[in-house]
């Protein structure tokens, strides 16, 4: 156990050290490199630094793709040396021999601590992206199976290729087509290569249109998205939790409804998915998409308390960050909507300091959850109202009336607080947390 600590220890403080050395390495770079002396046309006229992709816009002026790229997404539509209209502001020419020219000269400067930029990949343009979209709109209505994969893979890679190729996807409407594709090509029990690349594809574009949710809310999307969640590998198990998150985010009921009621258990694979987390971004997404789930459907929230999701919670909330925290407590609140669910609260000794700690603790939303299903408890079961006065629930409340909240809240306090007010007579003191009011802000 000993020799075990010390060799943390020791990997901790050689870890330390290698970071130390990088930073000091990259200092020296970089400040050998201001040193040089840059031609001025070798630098991006917004970021002043030596371009590594330079782009021409359609005024002539050529700048770096990652400056010019970040003006244009924050809503300016002029060049800005000309202050000129920009005719088009997706496809930006590569300017290929000034890029060879910086190459050059960073090779003739490498004495100087000069790196040689890398030749970077070409990014994907609207009329690539068209093409391709046209090739698979082809492939779907042909039910031609190698020529979807075959474009579907293309796609896909595109995405993976770098950010600015995946916002691009989002944007410019490819999960439609490849939501109807999917749909297309989704009939059989088999899960094949074709649908496992095309749903890494529309992983990818991700959010979705609401077109293109619509359609795999279809019976046999839905049916083929639930096999991938609760038998494909890692990767097509993750875009299919996606793929789900997205689906119920925006449903009006009907693809809950079937989820429900299909034998393929989809809410017994998001609950696997929280009592045997892979990763915080599978337990986030799980939680995400049963709190649709369980605001939409009565079943759900009988179902969660059958599968015993109360506990789960609550020892979740003990120690988890702010992320999983909300949504952990955005799904008790659900589940606190019916009578099982309210019943298993009280039942469990943790539920009430958990949440009067969560209170004020983690975030506006986390506290509002909270002081919900405090609310919900409360009104039907006074050992709730004893319990939260002997952990210091009706201080914690006055100070969030005095810090502020949604009126929706405060209505929740309030009656609370006259509910506690009852039974403070009961308990000679309060015992209250003072951490709880650390850095706690006024909002007026």
């Amino acid at each position: 156990m000993i020799s075990s600590w010390r060799k943390r220890r020791e990997d901790k403080r050689a870890g330390k050290m290698k970071q130390s050395m990088k930073d000091q390495i990259d200092f020296t770079r970089g400040l050998e490199l201001e040193l040089t002396n840059i031609p001025s046309h070798f630098k991006c006229p917004i970021s002043l630094d030596l371009m590594k992709d330079p782009v021409t816009l359609s005024t002539g002026i050529t700048y770096d793709r990652e400056s010019i790229e970040t003006w244009i997404e924050t809503g300016h539509s002029t060049c800005p040396t000309t202050n000129q209209i920009l005719t088009s502001k997706l496809d930006l020419v590569p300017n290929h021999v000034l890029r060879r020219m910086i190459q050059d000269w960073c090779l003739d400067n490498r004495s100087n601590g000069v790196e040689r930029i890398p030749t970077p990949r070409i990014p994907l343009t609207s009329g690539d992206l068209s093409q391709l979209l046209s090739k698979l709109e082809t492939a779907r209505r042909s039910l031609d199976k190698v020529l979807a994969a075959r474009v579907a893979a293309k796609i896909r890679d595109q995405g993976r290729e770098s950010e600015r190729n995946k916002l691009f996807l989002s944007r410019s409407g490819a999960g439609r087509i490849l939501a109807l594709a999917f749909d297309a090509f989704s009939g059989e029990e088999k899960m094949s290569v074709l649908e496992e690349t095309l749903i890494s594809a529309l992983a990818i574009t991700i959010p979705l249109e609401d077109e293109a949710k619509v359609t795999l809310g279809s019976t046999r999307s839905l049916n083929l998205i639930l096999r991938f969640l609760k038998n494909g590998d890692f990767s097509t198990m993750m875009n299919a939790l996606m793929l789900m998150k997205e689906i119920v985010s925006t449903d009006n009921g009907k693809v809950v409804e079937f989820l429900m009621g299909n034998e393929l258990g989809c809410l017994e694979a998001l609950v696997k998915l929280i009592k045997e987390p892979i990763c915080p971004i599978t337990t986030k997404a799980s939680l995400v998409t049963i709190y649709h789930i369980v605001s939409s459907n009565d079943k759900a929230k009988s179902r969660l308390v059958e599968m015993g999701m109360v506990s789960v919670i609550l020892e979740m909330l003990v120690e988890s960050d702010k992320s999983i925290c909300e949504k952990a407590l955005g799904v008790l609140d659900g589940i606190c909507e019916s009578e099982e669910g309210r019943k298993s609260c009280v039942e469990n000794a943790l539920t009430v300091p958990v949440l009067v700690k969560k209170v004020l603790r983690v975030s506006n939303m986390a506290t509002e959850f909270a002081v919900s299903i405090l609310w919900k408890l409360g009104k039907k079961e006074v050992v709730v109202i004893i319990e939260g006065l002997q952990v210091g629930a009706f201080q914690k409340l006055l100070l969030l009336l005095q810090v502020g909240c949604c009126e929706k809240t405060k209505e929740k306090v309030t009656e609370l607080l006259k509910l506690l007010n009852l039974h403070r007579e009961m308990l000679l003191m309060e015992c209250v947390d003072s951490m709880d009011f650390k850095n706690i802000k006024r909002t007026f």
